[in-house]
């Protein structure tokens, strides 16, 4: 008989996500009347915009046509859309990139999971806590920890808390990692890190040796001057950083699927030997073994987004949901609730009323409100007490989920 990946059976008992849309399933089967207003996982709402939907419909019917037909493509993605995202999305930020760095993909969660390949299974690995449950799931799955302890830490994982006490800002491991899980803005906190704290981050990594993985996935959503949008604003980061982004929450590709990652030509990592080898190299070698690339008229989509007009259309959904943000963020705290992010990101990060448990408000919200959020428990230890709110929903949706929580909390 075949033997299985025991690795899977350390994970916890349900992604977080799924079990979620389990309980929301079991009360809207036993109360089909109740308008549940769904502001937890954090899928978009708004329609792609005109600009990207043309692009996308010329890309569809060029294939349709001999002489503009586009069979596989490039696995790295097709330089026209590379070269359009390093001048539009790059350079206004002072960051110079070689189209050689940067590789398109179908979305910047698989490529959060996927650089585990060219990384051996002894390098020691530090996640923020809460967390992106990708992080900390993926280097269960291949094999790099032991099995979780009661609170839900990883043997072989070094936990970096992200909390009030510490202004959402982690320490330093206390010990020497290899790679360094970064968000920011933050997925689920929606806080950000200044230039300062980024500089400190990138000359840690230099100092010992250490790779930091970056997600930028929610840049386009940063509100306020002086906030770094890539680590690449900060010197040095081309030597140990590599960026993850993604089309999916700033342009809506959720169900469209597309991402990229930049590894610069000057990253390296070693041989068990001690040889330096870069990481660009190996990066393109597994895309280009395990990959078939994104869809030609997908990379024409997202091109559109990057025009005048797709970037216009593109900044007034962003601004929409932000200003969904701006009225649950100051909604809630005018009912007495603690709330973080929201400035910067499109989640709020909020506490937990009355000392109740992640998933106790959870439950109490879906029952009495109609409204679905996400435990902070289900990010991480640390997230115990806290409850994340998306502000990609419509309107109205928003405002009367506001409403609702404001007359059951309201001061």
């Amino acid at each position: 008989m075949a033997r299985l990946n025991d690795n899977y059976l350390k994970l916890k008992a349900g992604y977080l996500f799924p079990e979620i849309s389990r309980r929301v399933s079991e009360f809207t089967t036993a109360n089909p009347d109740a308008k549940v207003i769904r502001l937890g996982i954090g899928d978009v709402t708004r329609p792609l915009v005109p600009a990207v939907l043309k692009a996308f419909h010329e890309g569809v019917d060029d294939m349709a046509k001999g002489e503009s037909f586009h069979g596989y493509g490039p696995e790295q993605g097709y330089s026209w859309l590379i070269d359009t995202i390093i001048d539009k999305a790059y350079k206004p930020l002072g960051v110079e990139l070689k189209t050689s760095e940067m590789f398109i993909s179908d979305g910047s969660k698989c490529d959060c999971a996927n650089i585990l390949d060219i990384f051996d299974l002894s390098n020691k690995v530090a996640i923020g806590d809460p967390v992106y449950p990708v992080y900390n799931d993926t280097n269960v799955m291949v094999g790099r920890t032991g099995e979780a302890d009661e609170k839900g830490y990883y043997e072989n994982i070094v936990y970096m808390p992200y909390t009030a006490e510490n202004n959402f800002a982690p320490a330093f491991p206390e010990e020497k990692v290899d790679i360094i899980y970064l968000c920011f803005p933050n997925n689920p906190t929606g806080t950000v890190a200044t230039k300062e704290q980024l500089k400190a981050w990138v000359d840690y990594a230099l100092s010992n040796d250490a790779v930091i993985f970056f997600d930028a996935a929610y840049e386009a959503f940063i509100t306020e001057p002086g906030i770094p949008h890539s680590i690449y604003e900060i010197e040095g980061a081309r030597e140990c950083a590599i960026e993850f982004r993604s089309f999916s929450k700033t342009a809506g590709f959720t169900g469209v699927r597309c991402g990229l990652t930049v590894v610069p030509e000057e990253l390296m990592a070693t041989t068990k030997n001690g040889e330096k080898v870069a990481l660009n190299k190996l990066w393109n070698r597994r895309q280009s073994t395990k990959f078939n690339g994104v869809s030609y008229p997908v990379q024409k989509a997202a091109q559109a987004v990057y025009s005048e007009e797709g970037w216009a259309q593109v900044k007034e959904v962003i601004d929409y949901y932000m200003e969904n943000a701006r009225i649950i963020r100051e909604g809630l705290t005018a009912a007495g609730i603690d709330c973080y992010g929201g400035v910067n990101a499109p989640y709020i990060w909020l506490k937990t009323p009355e000392g109740m448990s992640s998933w106790d408000f959870f439950d109490k919200l879906l029952n009495e409100c109609f409204v679905v959020g996400t435990p902070g428990s289900g990010f991480g230890p640390s997230g115990e007490g806290y409850f994340r709110l998306s502000a990609f929903g419509d309107r109205e949706n928003v405002e009367t989920a506001v409403a609702r929580i404001r007359e059951k909390w309201g001061k």
